[in-house]
C-alpha cells in the first residue's frame, strides 16, 4: 500500500491552526489579555528556535490542566465552523482527492492536537486517518501532560512508521507533504518528499536535493 501523508499547518491549511485558535479565543473573550500575551511570548520563542515544541506544549498544557475534554471538543467544533474550515487550502483538497483516486491511503500527520486535526480530517473525508500530538486525559479532564512522543520532528517519524506498519503502508513508496524543515525526519523517510509552500530552509533543502515544490495556496 502506498501512503500519502500531509502535514496540516501551512500545508493543508493556509495558516497555523494554533495561531488561528488563539485569535479565535481572543476575539470571543475566552482568553484574558495577560494569558494571551504570555502564550504569544512562548510562541515567539518557539518560532525563533529558542524553545522546543515539546517544552512549549508542556507550558500550554499546564494552562489547561483540570479543564474538561468535552468542553475542548465543543470549542473545537465551534471554532472549526466559524473560522478554521475557511483556511483549508484549495490545492490541498485537490491533492488529497488525487491521491485517493490513485488508491493511496491518505492521512494527516500534524503536531497539532486532535481537537484541531479531527475536524479537518472529517472535512476532507479522511475519517480517523490522522496522527497528532495527544494530551493526557484522566476522568474526562486534562492533566497538563503531553503523551509521548509528541507528533513533532522525530516524533512524527516514529508515529508514521507505526501507522504504516499497522496499515501495510510502504514508506519507501509513499509521499509526505510539508512546509517546514522541522519535518525533515519524515521527509527523508519517504520515497516521495514534497515541499509545499516551503519556508526558506525547506526551500533550500528541496532545491539542493531535487525535491518537488508545490503551492497549495
Amino acid at each position: 500500500m502506498i501512503g500519502a501523508f500531509f502535514d496540516m499547518d501551512n500545508t493543508l491549511l493556509s495558516a497555523s491552526s494554533g495561531l488561528l485558535y488563539l485569535r479565535y479565543l481572543r476575539q470571543h473573550g475566552y482568553l484574558p489579555l495577560s494569558q494571551w500575551a504570555q502564550i504569544m511570548t512562548w510562541v515567539g520563542l518557539y518560532l525563533a528556535g529558542a524553545l522546543r515544541f515539546p517544552a512549549m506544549m508542556s507550558r500550554l498544557m499546564v494552562l489547561s490542566a483540570g479543564s474538561s475534554e468535552a468542553e475542548a471538543w465543543r470549542m473545537s467544533n465551534e471554532w472549526f465552523q466559524a473560522m478554521l474550515r475557511h483556511y483549508i487550502a484549495p490545492g490541498a483538497r485537490e491533492r488529497v482527492a488525487w491521491h485517493r483516486a490513485q488508491g493511496h491511503q491518505v492521512a494527516i500527520v500534524s503536531a497539532s492536537t486532535p481537537y484541531a486535526v479531527h475536524p479537518v480530517a472529517q472535512a476532507l473525508d479522511l475519517g480517523e486517518a490522522y496522527l497528532s500530538t495527544r494530551l493526557e486525559v484522566i476522568d474526562g479532564r486534562f492533566t497538563g501532560r503531553v503523551i509521548a512522543p509528541a507528533c513533532y520532528d522525530e516524533g512524527k517519524l516514529i508515529l508514521a512508521r507505526d501507522y504504516a506498519a499497522r496499515h501495510g503502508i510502504d514508506l519507501a513508496q509513499s509521499y509526505f507533504y510539508s512546509d517546514s524543515h522541522r519535518d525533515l525526519p519524515l521527509l527523508e523517510a519517504v520515497g516521495h518528499p514534497v515541499a509545499v509552500n516551503p519556508n526558506r530552509r525547506l526551500a533550500r533543502l528541496a532545491a539542493a536535493r531535487g525535491w518537488p515544490v508545490m503551492c497549495f495556496y
